[in-house]
């Protein structure tokens, strides 16, 4: 699979329209967003291509953006590939006190907003969640709308550095 050794720019730059949407669709799973950042190619530089990402995911509708939430895995959802270590679904805390207050925010946080918490949450630990969310269960609904945006817009650059491979600089890719 491209995501496990890193394709580089060129490489990407290279792919066929099909399969840069494909590998695109991996990191944010919006079609529309992959299809509009495949169809932008070729990028010159890194910085180039994720700053058209998060251009192009601000300009998503709501719905669009809500489909490419649903996606994502639940805080806690533990899946055993490296790739997912690095992410919210693997945030864990050793005492099962922490770990259900854990779901039971990012439930309040589903009833409350009507889409699941999402979080970037590389170097991160399940306090430090909690901390989060207390602050963003505070939030406007639309000020909680900009911070999820900004936090997907993270996970996406994540993603798609993971996808280029360590080339670019990124000693962290995987």
């Amino acid at each position: 699979m491209l995501m496990h050794q890193g394709i580089g720019l060129d490489g990407f730059n290279t792919l066929s329209e099909r399969r840069a949407t494909h590998a695109l669709f991996e990191c944010c799973s919006s079609v529309i967003w992959a299809g509009a950042l495949a169809s932008g190619r070729p990028y010159a530089t890194h910085d180039a291509l994720l700053t058209r990402a998060d251009s192009e995911l601000f300009e998503l509708s709501p719905e669009a953006v809500d489909t490419a939430l649903h996606s994502h895995r639940g805080i806690a959802h533990r899946v055993r590939t490296t790739a997912s270590s690095l992410e919210q679904c693997a945030v864990w805390a050793p005492d099962e006190e922490t770990m259900l207050a854990v779901v039971a925010a990012c439930d309040r946080y589903l009833r409350q907003f009507g889409y699941p918490y999402l979080w970037c949450a590389s170097g991160r630990d399940a306090v430090d969640l909690l901390g989060d969310l207390d602050l963003r269960m505070s939030h406007s609904p639309d000020i909680e709308r900009k911070t999820m945006l900004g936090e997907l817009a993270k996970v996406n650059r994540t993603r798609i550095r993971r996808m280029l491979g360590p080339e670019g600089g990124y000693d962290n890719y995987y």
